[in-house]
């Protein structure tokens, strides 16, 4: 390589100092650029040289137009030629049979040239001798010179895909402040071989380069779900929430299902939706008994001004053990615990849940749940609306929608949708409603005390946040480590988009 850099300097000093373009010089023409590129910037570090990139546009021939050259002639010249030799005119057929492909391109040219009529089925000249060959003599000239004044000409070839456009890169060279025709090694660090011997004093050293950036260390990464996620909690936490423990994966129907009103029938407690335990199957009973019966007479008969599902239900149900299907699992434990103290509380969460769904594009058997529960005296379904405009007001969503829905355990229950500036269309978000009586005074919480709830997952918004389209690229096996480790931090104030 030093060879080489010597040989650059050497063409430098002999051209008066200037390389105006690499490219005009013969003995860097044909040098790779990237290998130019390297040895220059070595130079350029000792400041031996200055140098600037040049960028030529260059038209070459495709693989096609190079074999009409190497035939001697266009297709539709060489259709003519194949004509005027049949003396009786040529069928399509036989001039297929003489020229393969080459003969149907060539065909349409030459009729559109008016070079070639027909008589029934047979092709016949309507020239006396072979004319022009005015497409060869471009190409040739294209080959020679990369370029065509002609640009009408330059079109219909590129339309016929017969050239394409490169970039040549060169490069203009000049003498540096420290220019010389010898290459000086220059130390990079002192050693205590040149301490002891003192030849660090007289020793040239290369120059620190500020500019430049440093190696990027290997180190962990959070992962985009993690950074959403943290996102989300800082909002909660703007707005006066505790975060409810939620490292228990597995509960028992019980708390899953039951003590939020939905019966045992319901279709979300069916095997092809929901993952059961074999081992242990069954969960231990609540000792508080009052709870459990409550529970049972709402489901069974009714209560709290419900007349209830009317069905048997059955204790072994309710014991089966589930990996948890939603978070709302542990919001009726904290409300079941807020009832020993009942008081306006803000709780949330954001965990893991499971449900058996077949996996695709958007959907996997497990993802994370985000859930806000608000619970306060004598509030409205009023304060829940006004309460999720400012909630999603946070994230950058500044226009909501919502939309009566059913759910077993809130009453009324609103969907939520938000106008995507992204996608230019409306997206339901999420999920909410206000708790029913059935459920909370069974715990023992006061009539007047009313809770809020609202869920939405945390997969969406990071997909949108980071223009994923398949869920599977997000998590699992299939997920890129590079996009994992060079991922920005989320904004969620920042639009969605």
């Amino acid at each position: 390589m030093s060879d080489f850099q010597l040989r650059l300097l050497k063409l430098v000093n002999d051209n008066n100092g200037v390389i105006s373009n690499t490219l005009e010089v013969p003995e860097l023409a044909e040098i790779d650029s990237n290998i130019l590129h390297s040895n220059l910037t070595s130079l350029w570090a000792k400041e031996m040289i200055n140098f600037s990139k040049i960028e030529i546009d260059k038209w070459v021939l495709t693989e096609e137009a190079e074999s009409y050259v190497k035939a001697g002639a266009s297709p539709e010249v060489q259709v003519v030629d194949e004509v005027l030799k049949a003396l009786e005119g040529m069928t399509i057929s036989e001039l297929k049979t003489k020229l393969g492909p080459i003969g149907a391109v060539g065909q349409g040219k030459a009729f559109k040239n008016k070079w070639l009529g027909k008589k029934g089925d047979t092709l016949v000249a309507n020239v006396d001798k072979l004319p022009e060959d005015v497409v060869l003599n471009e190409l040739k000239t294209i080959q020679s010179t990369g370029s065509l004044q002609d640009k009408k000409e330059l079109t219909e070839l590129k339309k016929r895909k017969l050239i394409s456009l490169i970039k040549i890169i060169g490069y203009k060279i000049e003498k540096g402040p420290k220019f010389a025709l010898e290459i000086v090694s220059l130390e990079t660090d002192i050693t205590s071989e040149m301490v002891a011997s003192g030849s660090w004093k007289n020793a040239e050293f290369k120059p620190y380069n500020f500019q430049s950036e440093g190696v990027y260390p290997p180190s962990g990464a959070l992962h985009p779900l993690n950074k959403v996620r943290e996102e989300f909690r800082q909002i909660f936490f703007s707005m006066g929430f505790t975060e409810m423990p939620t490292n228990q994966y597995v509960e028992s129907g019980f708390w899953n299902f039951d003590t939020l009103f939905v019966p045992q029938q319901h279709p979300a407690r069916d095997l092809q939706d929901t993952f059961y335990l074999k081992d242990p199957a069954r969960a231990l009973k609540p000792e508080d008994e009052e709870y459990w019966n409550n529970v049972k007479q709402v489901h069974e008969e009714g209560k709290y001004g419900s007349i209830g599902y009317r069905y048997p239900w059955k204790e072994d149900e309710s014991l089966r053990m589930v990996l948890r299907t939603h978070t709302t699992s542990v919001s009726a434990a904290m409300l079941y615990e807020l009832a020993k103290d009942p008081k306006p509380t803000r709780l949330f969460s954001i965990d893991r849940v499971f449900r058996n769904e077949a996996v695709d594009a958007t959907h996997l058997a497990e993802f994370h749940q985000v859930e806000g529960v608000l619970a306060g005296y004598d509030i409205t379904l009023g304060d829940l609306i006004g309460f999720m405009e400012d909630f999603f007001g946070k994230m950058g969503f500044d226009e909501l929608r919502f939309k009566a829905a059913y759910n077993p355990y809130t009453e009324p229950s609103l969907e939520i949708f938000a106008y995507h500036k992204g996608l230019k269309k409306w997206v339901e978000i999420g999920n909410s409603g206000m708790f029913r009586p059935e459920m909370l005074e069974a715990m023992g919480l006061p009539k007047n005390l009313r809770v809020l709830g609202w869920g939405l997952s945390l997969e969406r918004p990071t997909m949108i946040k980071y223009g994923v389209s398949n869920i599977r690229e997000l998590l699992g096996h299939k997920v890129s480590l590079d996009f994992i480790e060079s991922n920005p931090a989320a904004r969620l104030d920042e639009h969605l988009e």
